[in-house]
């Protein structure tokens, strides 16, 4: 998988700006939005330096390392504070983030990035094709835009290709394109270790369909149905011991941990429940094509 990677120094890259023209515009977050998303959760470890520092539905993840941190994600716009208090928490500081990820570009996941890159100076990477929608705040998205910004646009510093590599300290993850929730959605692929044994973490975006519309009357995502095809089908083959993903309900975070649990990783092997998962996904979108 990796013998196409490129390999990215966060201090050798060049910069790559985004004019962000939508940040005039009116930022409207959309509201009645499930109250799981905004409702505090305690944060805690998975394996080795991977933690959990989200919402108590909206996944997102630090991973430490002695060169600074990653933090992937950040949910709803009022979650900033919830993060710099679950990674405090933990024993951790805000400010050692030094870089950014997101998995979709969607308000649910972007919401608080722009406040947490103005508190950290991290560097901001994503996936090329969900960097143009980053910039305008998510109103250029073919689903949940077209009424201005549902979040603060965000520059991105370094874009990412398909199995790229985000390197910092002595971590490497690997970025895996898998479009069609969005056409940047990505997932990742990397090793953690603890005390006893390594693990291969993949924290997966499922590519559940946000639009009601046939796949051919989305004018603004001709190859969406080409691009859900192919994310089932490279989902299928990852290998993986421990997998996460972008909801915490999409993974069952609250079956295989209780606040108050001690460490305990294995709760999270679960390549049964990830099989499902992808099956039940093929299965909406084999049904939403034959209907089509």
């Amino acid at each position: 998988m990796l013998r196409h990677s490129f390999k990215i120094a966060i201090l050798l890259t060049s910069l790559s700006f985004f004019s962000l023209h939508a940040a005039a515009q009116k930022v409207t977050e959309p509201q009645n939005t499930n109250p799981e998303w905004s409702k505090p959760y305690p944060p805690f470890r998975i394996a080795g330096n991977l933690y959990y520092v989200g919402s108590y539905d909206l996944a997102c993840y630090l991973i430490v390392t002695p060169k600074g941190n990653i933090l992937i994600n950040t949910g709803l716009a009022a979650s900033a504070s919830m993060i710099k208090a679950n990674i405090e928490t933990l024993g951790f500081k805000l400010a050692d983030t030094r870089i950014l990820l997101t998995m979709q570009a969607h308000f649910d996941h972007m919401g608080a990035m722009a406040e947490i890159k103005k508190m950290t100076g991290a560097y901001m990477m994503a996936d090329e094709k969900d960097s143009v929608v980053m910039a305008d705040g998510g109103s250029s998205d073919y689903a949940l835009g077209g009424n201005g910004s549902t979040y603060e646009p965000v520059k991105t510093d370094f874009i990412l290709h398909d199995k790229d590599v985000v390197r910092l300290g002595d971590m490497q993850l690997v970025m895996l394109h898998h479009p069609g929730h969005t056409k940047g959605s990505c997932s990742f692929l990397f090793d953690v270790k603890d005390e006893k044994r390594s693990y291969k973490i993949l924290i997966a975006n499922l590519p559940t369909i946000v639009t009601e519309k046939k796949f051919a009357e989305v004018t603004a995502y001709p190859d969406m149905a080409k691009d859900y095809a192919y994310t089932l089908n490279a989902m299928k083959n990852l290998t993986f011991d421990i997998w996460l993903s972008s909801h915490a309900s999409q993974f069952e975070l609250h079956t295989k941990h209780k606040p108050g649990d001690a460490y305990n990783p294995a709760a999270f092997m679960d390549k049964k429940g990830y099989d499902k998962a992808i099956s039940e996904l093929q299965a909406k979108f084999a049904k939403k094509l034959a209907s089509e």
